[in-house]
Parts: structure tokens; C-alpha cells; sequence
């Protein structure tokens, strides 16, 4: 699901006026190979496995009201099943229940579910057909599983059903981990409705009586929270995607009338690039035999139901975040919800892959770096622990940030060409695709492409917590004929989960000569590196290619400075600031005669030095100086976190500071 741009927006802003200068990171528990984690049993009758989903509904706006006749068809699980039970709010009314044309004993009592006699026993794998006649007024629990809503004074029903939202409005097992084979949804309402749900629409009935049927059909196999319905007076705006040559899929939007503008065409008319980018990525889209398209509704995000993606938003991101899950969500669905990373994160990380096949590196490199950004806030491991919670589940900063962030460090890992193979294997995998998966399948999938061990990273990042902080401290000595040796120390902060981080890391070692680019495998919390060099090194960048999620929070060379020198960088105030700030440092008195060269320069997030405030040898002091974003060269610099460094012989520290526009 979704982008929750507003949540996120609030809370993390929040806590920058607040001028948080780190998070309060909450260990839940030490974890050994994700052994102790929550193990929550869904509702979900595990005894019997569903096969078609058929709903046929009737509903009214006024009164808000809906008429219900289910059929679940579905397979036993064991031998001698006699009873089962089918999820489904106790607001609701149910009349009759029928297994194979029978009619059968069932209660439907306060436990939300209904429960039922099968009127016989069934041995394992033997089919069966539940029929369920109900009626009432659906729940609207969660993100608003069914809405009776309106816009421009104009009625519109709508639903999402994700996470535990389905039951609210019909008859279902409740878990992703039973994808049907196939579905349809029979809509009658009153004939100013438009109802648009998955798959394709084989019939519009007009009945003659002031209402409208509309029957869609779904050939694929489905997860029951992305079965969707929206209603409305829609206005459609249709392209054609060319899969192949000759060879056509309608993508079909379901508009607000009020809002199809030139403007929403703009960015609708977007949908048949992005398709033609993921289907290269990813393979062919899953469900081309069907349609892709938007419906409009009346939350403020999206929802990637099947085939028809409701919308409350139309900007580049929500598009391709949506359309990215129905390949990773829609047609490999995460098993549970304690791997929800595996839609959300996915879908997040496509967005940067949108970006960089349509403008290039530097966007992809920016929208990395934001997302790294939104992750510094996740707390807890990306592997859900509290599925009770649908604001755990859905937590912006983890399941959607950091599990984005985690595909950008396992591409730097395998490189381009394995990274992307093990996508589309993934997704033509005969055990996952179009059915569902967890990390481990995910993870396995990686290994056999690539050949690399991978239960370190999946271990430290999808089942452990935080990030690493790294310092580095390095020196060189001359050897002969214009050659170094350059020792470089990574040093790591003790973590709680995992201890350290283990990861291949890169080095930029810069001479008076040529730069070279090294990648050792830090596996230790304290580790020194060897290199050979030509030319007299000048300076080391670490991780250059921002492939780590971290933070660094020095960089120490040796020079002769004396060593063990204090100088004092403080915290700038204002701080967020909006046009200028102040920045104070102090510079030792250590000895007679000694003046350091100092240097105190502003990085952008993507380490781009965009301002040089000081740069030359300054006597020991209290030193205090204004940064004004309205002068000089910086007079356009966009909102954003920006980094102080103050260096000064081997002395090296900085802090983050914020401007607010």
C-alpha cells in the first residue's frame, strides 16, 4: 500500500523543529537468526485452501446500505474436515449459508467470524462451494475499508481493504498468505454510478429499474485485500500500452470529473513510460491480458489494488510507486504481514528506479539519498514485529524507506546485472510467482543467481536494527619511487542488533597523481586496510557512491599536527534556520608557534561542498561566524539537511544543520 505522504510529513517534521539531533532507538530484543521474533498465528482458517472469490453486491448511497451474496469455492486441507470458519465483522447480517447448494448450521457470533458445519466430512483436496447471503453497513476500520463518501457534492463509494479491512465488507479468509485463483465482483447500484473493480469489466446491464450492473471478471490469482470497488460519476481517459508489437493492453483512468484537466492528463499520460521502464526492470506486466489503469478516490494516498490502482494523488511518485506493486505486492505477495517490506519496499526503491531511467543518475542518487533520510527514523527491525498494529505495519521510515534503502545496498552488492536478474528470477520463480512469498524465499532466490552468501546482509538489515556509525582514521609513509603505503583503520560503533555491520565498503583514495577506487569486506568492528599507491596521498573519501545506509562521523588523516588537540565545533543556532545561522568553534593554544590550517566548509546531503566559509591558518581563539543563505553563490540553495565540517590538521568533525524555506 500506499504512500503516506501526510503522516510522514507531520512526524518528521515535528521532530525537526524539535531540532532532533538523533533517534531514540528502541531495541525490542536481541535477535539470534530471527529465531525469537513474534510468531502471531493469523484468524485465517488454515483448514481449508481458497480458489475463486465471487461477489455479487447491491448497494445503495442512500441509505448507505449493502446486499451481499458471496461464493467462496475452495479445497480441504485434511481429511475428515467437517467445519470451517470464513471471516466477517459481526456488524454484519448473515441470512443463509450453503456448502455445495446445501444449506448448513453456522453461527456468526462475536468473534467476527462465521462459523460453519459442513454438512459432511471432506477428504484432503476435495473441492467445495460456500455460498454466505448477507446484508448491512460495512466497517471502515484501518485506511477505510468501505467508504461511503462524496465528492464535488457528488457520491462516491470506495475500498481498501489493507490490512484487515476485507471482512468488513465481505465474507473472506482473512491472510494474504491464500491467494485465490480468481475473482469477480457483480456491482448493482443506482445507474449514476460508474463501479470499476479488477480485472475486466465483461458486462454493463443497464435493469431498467434506475439501476446499473457492472460484472469484472479477474483471471489471475489474487490476494482477497486487493479484490477493490469504486463508484462515482467517473470520467475515463484511455491509453494503449504497446507490450509487443502490433500487440495492445488498454490502460484505463477512472477520473473525478472536476479533476480530468490537461494538467491530470499530463501526469496520467506518464503510466505508459513507466509501464515500458518496470517491464524492462521486471518482466512483462503481470496481468496483461487485463488492463492497468487508476481509479480515483478519497484517501490521500494510493492503493495498488489488482489491475486498478486507487488513487487520492497523481504526482510521478505515487504513479510508480502504485504501478511498481503489481509486480511486487500484486503478483508476489508478502506471505504475512511481518514482511510487508517485500510490497512497500520494493514499490519505494521503484520509484528511484523510475527516476533514473527517465532522468538519469543524479535524480536516482538524490531520491536515495531522501530515502536514506526517512529511514534514520525507523525504529525496530524492518521485519515486523507487532502485526497487531496497522501503524507498525505500515511504518513509513521502515517498511517503506529502509526496506528501499535495502535493495539499493544488495544492487551495490551484486552489481547491475545480478541485481536485476535476481528481480526478474524472483518474479518467474515457479514457487513465488503469482502466489506469495517471505525474505527468506527472496533471499534464497538472490544466492542462487548471484552465487554470494547473503544471510549476513538480510540478517543485519531486514532482521536486525539501526545502521552502522562509522569513524576512519588513516596515514601513509613514503616507500620509493613516488609510491605510498596508505593504512586506512574503520572503526564502528557498538550496535545492540547486530553488534557491527558487516559489508563490502569502498574507498576513494586520492594522490597527487589519480584517484583509485578499492572495495575491501569490513568484517570486523575495528579493522585496518593496506594499500599501495602512487603518488603522495591527499585525501580518502569512504563510500563515495553512497552504496551503505550509515553515518560517518569522522574522518581522521595524519599530519604533523600534535596529536590529542581539542579544538571545539558547536551546534549552530539557529538551527533549523531560514535566512542565516551562526556557527562557533575554538581553536586550542598548544604551543608557540603553532597556527593550523583550518578549513570550514557546508556539504549538501550527496557530500557536494557548497560553501567554503573558512579556508587558511587561524591562531588559537573563539571564533564565531554567519552563514547567510541570501549571499554569494549559496543564494539558491533549496531546503534540505546540509553538514558543517570543521577540519584542522588531523582534527576532523562536523553536524548537521537544517534550512527551512
Amino acid at each position: 500500500m500506499k504512500i503516506i505522504f501526510l503522516i510522514l510529513f507531520i512526524t518528521t517534521f515535528a521532530n525537526l523543529f524539535s531540532q532532533k539531533q538523533a533517534i531514540d532507538y528502541c531495541i525490542k530484543s536481541q535477535l539470534n537468526k530471527h529465531d525469537n521474533l513474534l510468531n502471531i498465528n493469523y484468524d485465517g482458517d488454515e483448514n481449508f485452501d481458497v480458489t475463486f472469490y465471487k461477489l455479487i453486491l447491491d448497494i445503495t448511497h442512500t441509505p448507505n446500505y449493502l446486499s451481499g451474496n458471496v461464493t467462496i469455492n475452495a479445497k480441504s486441507n485434511f481429511d475428515n474436515l467437517t467445519n470451517i470458519f470464513i471471516d466477517l465483522q459481526e456488524t454484519m447480517n448473515v441470512h443463509n449459508v450453503t456448502v455445495d447448494g446445501n444449506p448448513v448450521n453456522f453461527v456468526h457470533d462475536n468473534s467476527n467470524t462465521i462459523k460453519i458445519d459442513l454438512g459432511k466430512s471432506l477428504s484432503l483436496n476435495q473441492e467445495f462451494s460456500v455460498q454466505i447471503i448477507y446484508d448491512g453497513i460495512p466497517g471502515s476500520s484501518g485506511f477505510g475499508s468501505f467508504e461511503f463518501s462524496e465528492h464535488n457534492g457528488n457520491p462516491a463509494l470506495w475500498t481498501l481493504s489493507e490490512p484487515y479491512g476485507a471482512s468488513d465488507w465481505f465474507p473472506c479468509k482473512d491472510t494474504p498468505a491464500d491467494k485465490a485463483d480468481s475473482s469477480e465482483v457483480w456491482i448493482t447500484a443506482d445507474d449514476f454510478f460508474y463501479s470499476v473493480s479488477n480485472g475486466k469489466l465483461i458486462a454493463e446491464i443497464i435493469n431498467g429499474n434506475g439501476t446499473k450492473t457492472f460484472k469484472w471478471k479477474n483471471s489471475y490469482p489474487i490476494a482477497h485485500y486487493l479484490i477493490s470497488l469504486a463508484m462515482t460519476n467517473y470520467a475515463i481517459y484511455e491509453q494503449q500500452f504497446e507490450y509487443e508489437e502490433n500487440k495492445f493492453m488498454p490502460i484505463i483512468h477512472y477520473n473525478y470529473p472536476e479533476n480530468l484537466d490537461d494538467a491530470r492528463k499530463y501526469d496520467l499520460d506518464k503510466t505508459t513510460e513507466m509501464l515500458e521502464v518496470f517491464s524492462n526492470l521486471f518482466g512483462e506486466y503481470p496481468f496483461i491480458n487485463e488492463k492497468y489503469g487508476h481509479a480515483e478516490f478519497g484517501w490521500g494516498g494510493g492503493m495498488e489494488h489488482q489491475t486498478v490502482s486507487s488513487m487520492g494523488s497523481f504526482g510521478e511518485g505515487i504513479i510508480s510507486h502504485e504501478l511498481a506493486h503489481q509486480w511486487f505486492g500484486d503478483k508476489i505477495t508478502c506471505k504475512n504481514w511481518q514482511n510487508i517490506w517485500l510490497n512497500e519496499g520494493f514499490a519505494t526503491y521503484s520509484e528511484a528506479l523510475w527516476l533514473e531511467a527517465k532522468y538519469g543518475k543524479e535524480s536516482y542518487d538524490a531520491e536515495i539519498n531522501s530515502i536514506m533520510f526517512w529511514a534514520t527514523y525507523a525504529q525496530g527491525s524492518i521485519y515486523v514485529q507487532d502485526i497487531s498494529s496497522i501503524s507498525e505495519i505500515f511504518d513509513g521510515s521502515r517498511s517503506y524507506a529502509k526496506g528501499g534503502v535495502v535493495l539499493h545496498m544488495l544492487r551495490g552488492i551484486l552489481g547491475n546485472s545480478l541485481f536485476f536478474k535476481s528481480l526478474q528470477t524472483y518474479l518467474v520463480h515457479p514457487n513465488y510467482s503469482y502466489n506469495v512469498a517471505e525474505t527468506e524465499d527472496f533471499k534464497n532466490v538472490c544466492e542462487e543467481v548471484s552465487g554470494i552468501d547473503l544471510d549476513y546482509f538480510f540478517d543485519e538489515w531486514i532482521f536486525g536494527e539501526n545502521f552502522p556509525n562509522y569513524a576512519l582514521e588513516w596515514s601513509y609513509n613514503y616507500l620509493e619511487n613516488n609510491k605510498y603505503n596508505v593504512q586506512l583503520t574503520l572503526l564502528q560503533e557498538t550496535n545492540s542488533n547486530p553488534n557491527y555491520f558487516t559489508m563490502p565498503v569502498q574507498f576513494l583514495i586520492s594522490t597527487n597523481t589519480k584517484d583509485t577506487l578499492v572495495t575491501e569486506f569490513n568484517y570486523l568492528q575495528n579493522q585496518t586496510f593496506s594499500f599501495d599507491v602512487d603518488g603522495m596521498p591527499t585525501n580518502i573519501a569512504f563510500d563515495p557512491n553512497n552504496l551503505i545506509f550509515k553515518t560517518v562521523t569522522n574522518i581522521t588523516s595524519v599530519d604533523n599536527t600534535p596529536q590529542n588537540i581539542n579544538f571545539i565545533l558547536e551546534q549552530n543556532y539557529p538551527n533549523p534556520f531560514n535566512p542565516n545561522t551562526t556557527i562557533k568553534y575554538s581553536i586550542p593554544f598548544v604551543q608557540t608557534g603553532y597556527i593550523p590550517s583550518v578549513r570550514l566548509v557546508i556539504y549538501d546531503v550527496l557530500g557536494k561542498e557548497v560553501a567554503t566559509l573558512v579556508n587558511q591558518k587561524q591562531s588559537p581563539g573563539n571564533y564565531e561566524l554567519e552563514f547567510d543563505v541570501n549571499s554569494g553563490n549559496v543564494r539558491n540553495l533549496p531546503s534540505g539537511v546540509y553538514v558543517y565540517q570543521l577540519r584542522a590538521g588531523n582534527f576532523s568533525h562536523s553536524k548537521k544543520m537544517i534550512l527551512l524555506k
